[in-house]
This record gives C-alpha cells, sequence and structure tokens, in this order.
C-alpha cells in the first residue's frame, strides 16, 4: 500500500481555517438563544474544525492536539452540564429544566432561563463535539495510520 503524503498547503490552509470555525462554533453555542443556532450546530462545528486538522494533518499528528481518550469523558462532562442544569431546577422546586427555578441569586427570572438554556447549549455543544470526535477515531482505530 502506498503512503499517503500530506499536502503542505493544505495543512497551513486548515490550521489558519480551524480557529476561526472554532470560532463561529463558539459564537453559535454562545448565541443559540438569541438568534438560530444553539448547542448542536456549534458543536458539530469546533468537530469539524477538530477533524479538518486531522484530516489534513493526519491521525497521529492531530492526537496532540485532541487526544483521542478526551472524547468519551468531555461527552459525558456535557451530558452531566445538561442533566445539571435540568436537576438543579428539580432540586429548587421547579420541573425538570425549568430555568426560572434555578437557584442563582442576583437574577430576574428572564436572566435564570436565559442563563439556564445557556447552560444547556454548553453542554450540549460540548457533549456533540466530542462524541463526533470520538465516533471519526473509533472509525480510524483499525486502519493503520501514517
Amino acid at each position: 500500500m502506498r503512503k499517503h503524503k500530506y499536502n503542505p498547503i493544505i495543512l497551513m490552509v486548515s490550521r489558519v481555517v480551524s480557529p476561526f470555525i472554532m470560532i463561529f462554533g463558539l459564537y453559535v453555542i454562545f448565541h443559540g438563544h438569541y438568534s438560530p443556532g444553539g448547542g448542536f450546530q456549534g458543536g458539530t462545528l469546533l468537530a469539524a474544525a477538530l477533524l479538518l486538522i486531522r484530516l489534513a494533518a493526519g491521525f497521529d499528528i492531530a492526537q496532540i492536539q485532541f487526544k483521542r481518550i478526551l472524547g468519551t469523558p468531555l461527552g459525558s462532562i456535557g451530558v452531566l452540564i445538561y442533566f445539571g442544569t435540568g436537576f438543579l431546577a428539580m432540586i429548587s422546586g421547579g420541573e425538570f429544566l425549568n430555568y426560572g427555578f434555578l437557584p442563582f441569586a442576583g437574577f430576574t427570572e428572564a436572566g435564570l432561563r436565559a442563563l439556564g438554556i445557556l447552560m444547556v447549549e454548553i453542554g450540549v455543544g460540548l457533549a456533540v463535539m466530542a462524541i463526533l470526535v470520538a465516533i471519526y477515531d473509533d472509525l480510524l482505530e483499525g486502519y493503520p495510520h501514517d
């Protein structure tokens, strides 16, 4: 089998473009409750930026940026953030994910709802990003790397 050679131009362009994709992904996550978008869309953009580097630089080099072992724990942390937001509202007397009952002082009900939605969007974005990268890494597990 012929060894794949990586093009330095593609590698350079992907390294220049991927931070902007990540910034846009964070923007989509943090402004998802104000405009179209949110956690899932932002998480896929963050994953796309990481996968772009993996495709351009190769699996082994990309492991320096985001190690394979981080996928499952980060996905779990995202799910815990989502669940924790709902559980906080529930133990404060509201229903699961009723953000108006979050126990944070100094916020109006509208502020609590915006904060709760933001927390859920961050959890979903983190989980989606980590799980998509983990799926890609798991699909490559059986194949020889450069």
